[in-house]
């Protein structure tokens, strides 16, 4: 006996094996490349790293502290010109305090219990950098951690690093197809590039010793910003 297909199903194979028989478009040669753009400016602003820490036998009583140290470092801070929008909290901890060895192996007795509250200092008054971190190792209340100094408007900085990158790929990109004999083609791809070490703001100051209620501080000449873009172009052939 002899079994017949539904004409629905012969009609779907009918469309299908043409389009089967297609061949593959051709692939079109791409040129790809990654640009790499940086901008260095004066810094126009400095952050200061400080931590205020207390210690006591129970969590609370560290808290508590801490809470009174911070205020007095607010008031002694704001004393000396900083604006209160200018420092903000980085970290608060309250934490068992690590043991401590004496320098004869025999374990020093310390109070339980280490409260730590981290701030973070924005001063734009950048020749006076040494003034206020002297300020600030004299007080009893706070810890020196760093110096770093940036940009006001970082991100004009990074957009200009953006478009040197693009300047940059597609330069590479014209040589490339120079060498190679052709041309470029459309734009068909652009990404920003990511990875460690792409941008360099932020440049830690040294240090020297403090003279009298300042501390010496070289600020850089200048601090980077930089970028990376990967960019792909059609290419065609010479004319």
């Amino acid at each position: 006996m002899r079994l017949s297909r539904p004409a629905g199903v012969l009609l779907a194979l009918a469309l299908a094996a043409p389009a089967a028989a297609q061949p593959a478009a051709p692939r079109v040669p791409t040129v790809a490349v990654t640009g790499t753009g940086e901008v260095e400016l004066k810094p126009d602003l400095a952050r200061i790293l400080v931590t205020v820490g207390t210690q006591a036998d129970s969590a609370t009583q560290a808290a508590d502290l801490n809470r009174a140290a911070t205020d007095r470092v607010l008031a002694r801070l704001q004393a000396l010109a900083v604006k209160r929008d200018d420092i903000r909290t980085m970290n608060v901890q309250v934490f068992p305090t690590p043991p401590r060895t004496r320098p004869d192996g025999s374990e020093a007795k310390v109070p339980r219990f280490t409260a730590s509250h981290q701030l973070r200092i924005v001063t734009r008054d950048i020749d006076g950098v040494g003034r206020l971190a002297g300020e600030i190792l004299a007080s009893g209340d706070m810890t020196l951690q760093g110096i770093a100094f940036g940009l006001e408007k970082d991100g004009e900085a990074d957009d200009q690093a953006r478009r040197e990158a693009v300047k940059d790929a597609r330069h590479q990109a014209e040589i490339l197809a120079e060498a190679a004999g052709v041309h470029l083609g459309r734009l068909v791809e652009i990404r920003n590039g990511a990875g460690p070490g792409v941008r360099f703001k932020d440049e830690m100051a040294p240090m020297a010793a403090m003279r009298s209620q300042e501390l010496s501080v070289v600020p850089p000449a200048t601090v980077r910003t930089s970028a990376t873009v990967e960019m792909v172009w059609e290419m065609a052939p010479a004319p």
